[in-house]
């Protein structure tokens, strides 16, 4: 979640459920109830996989509050055709818009620019750099690094920036049950390519504690950036925890 000082806030890909058991187990608490939510500006989507795009994880917030939802076409797919929220929840689909490689858009205080990411798990994946007057967030859904990370780099000056990380594992097959080697997120070495490639100063990697069997220890993180411009800092977070990224915080 984003807040702005002057109180405009933003969620990327809230997801509140579970997981999938036995191919998926979530491995940390859920935070909150979608309904405790009672102000919200937006609701960014970043691809369509169950735990970005999760109707009873968002739509409730979309229910409660005036949130808009902002997300690219398969994203879009999921919640209005699959999941059929307008029907399930009392949302308009008038609230949601669809968003493409290329396009701005305002929310309150924040300028957000909708960029390329490269997720190949994923079949329409997007990326989201959040301008504030005060600083520039970068969050990359579960992209990888690549080309797309270094075009973003060049254009934008990134103060902080979310990048998935974790492990390679062993996961079960929906039908058979068989396990197989998977990989969503990035390696440790792959997190600090595409923190280079973005050139972003202070770096928050995420899904590192989500799913058994794909956790990963983010410490690590500090020897394998240590030789390497950037990120300039780490910050490993927990639910709960908070990042103040104004023009006090300079790292």
């Amino acid at each position: 979640m984003l807040k702005g000082d002057e109180g405009t806030t933003l969620f990327v890909d809230p997801y509140l459920g579970t997981g999938d058991p036995p191919r998926t187990i979530r491995m940390l608490p859920v935070p909150f109830s979608p309904e405790d939510i009672v102000a919200a500006d937006a609701l960014l989507a970043t691809h369509e996989h169950t735990d970005h795009v999760h109707g009873p994880s968002q739509a409730p917030i979309l229910e409660y509050t005036d949130a808009e939802y902002f997300a690219p076409d398969d994203s879009l797919s999921v919640a209005l055709e699959e999941e059929d929220w307008p029907a399930e929840y009392d949302v308009k689909e008038e609230r949601f818009t669809e968003v493409s490689e290329g396009e701005d858009f305002e929310v309150g205080e924040f300028t957000i620019h909708v960029e390329h990411a490269h997720d190949p798990d994923a079949t329409h994946p997007v990326s989201y750099v959040i301008e504030h007057e005060a600083r520039t967030f970068f969050h990359a859904g579960d992209a990888r690094a690549s080309e797309a990370f270094e075009d973003i780099g060049e254009d934008y000056d990134l103060d902080c920036g979310a990048i998935a990380f974790g492990t390679v594992g062993q996961l079960r097959e929906g039908e058979t049950g068989e396990r197989k080697r998977t990989r969503w997120y990035n390696d440790e070495n792959g997190v600090v390519e595409a923190a280079n490639q973005l050139r972003v100063d202070r770096l928050v990697p995420t899904h590192w504690d989500m799913w058994k069997g794909l956790t990963a220890d983010p410490t690590v993180l500090h020897r394998h950036a240590s030789s390497f411009p950037y990120p300039r800092s780490l910050d490993v977070r927990e639910i709960g925890d908070r990042i103040d990224l104004d023009d006090r915080d300079r790292s």
